[in-house]
């Protein structure tokens, strides 16, 4: 199945996509086989330079470099946390603060190979986040990461006891079903299906420095469907 990848811009140095849940950003070393962000694009752009990565089950905006001095510039950026990322989070529960900064770090779980947690042996790892949306079991949280550790976002607000509607590893959630939030809620089919069955994570924005121009930046990605079908039916049966 050929897969399909939205560009929301690109120049000479740069092309920033919108990548779809449920494909990696560039190949992983079981599945080499199967289509990524990268091979899809260099398809229509050429040779892409990896700047930063997102989740495979998480979607939103991602950038990639045109060459190799954008892709210099680009990852000194993101090393000195020169560069704005903001998340939408569909967590569970109502958080205890409608705003607030998690300082923690986090390291790698030694007992769950693939996994992180937060530990004193961590690298520093900082999150912020605002509630902009409330229902009676549910939050949509406007998140913006300081740091880009591996699974900070999940880690952080699981921490906090609010970990995303949908996560297997940080939240025992494999799916979100509607009949979760809908009492008398009958299946046409013998088994009901999930509403969305991954990461209820979006990444919405990213701003930073144009590689050449040195001009700020800003793009971003709307939530897609999956996620805006779950807050449809939060507003309308879970308010």
């Amino acid at each position: 199945m050929k897969q399909s990848i939205e560009v929301i811009y690109s120049d000479n140095d740069l092309v920033v996509a919108n990548k779809p849940a449920g494909i990696t950003v560039i190949p992983d070393r079981i599945h080499t086989e199967l289509e990524t962000v990268q091979t899809v694009l260099q398809k229509q752009f050429g040779k892409l330079w990896v700047v930063h990565r997102i989740d495979r089950p998480t979607s939103g905006v991602i950038c990639f470099a045109r060459n190799e001095a954008a892709h210099r510039n680009l990852s000194l950026q993101f090393q000195n946390h020169e560069v704005q990322k903001f998340y939408f989070a569909l967590v569970k529960g109502n958080m205890n603060a409608k705003s607030g900064t998690i300082n923690e770090p986090i390291a790698e779980n030694m007992a769950r190979p693939g996994s992180m947690l937060i530990h004193k042996r961590g690298k520093d790892a900082l999150t912020l986040y605002e509630v902009t949306e409330e229902f009676k079991h549910a939050s949509l949280l406007k998140v913006e990461i300081k740091t880009g550790r591996t699974h900070q976002i999940r880690v952080h607000l699981a921490w906090l006891g609010n970990p995303l509607l949908v996560d297997e590893l940080y939240g025992k959630t494999e799916a979100f079903f509607f009949s979760s939030i809908k009492k008398k809620y009958k299946a046409t089919d013998e088994e009901e299906r999930p509403t969305i069955a991954r990461l209820t994570l979006h990444a919405e924005q990213i701003t930073f420095k144009h590689p050449v121009t040195g001009k700020e930046v800003s793009f971003a990605a709307p939530l897609p469907k999956d996620i805006e079908t779950v807050l449809k039916l939060l507003r309308k049966y879970d308010s």
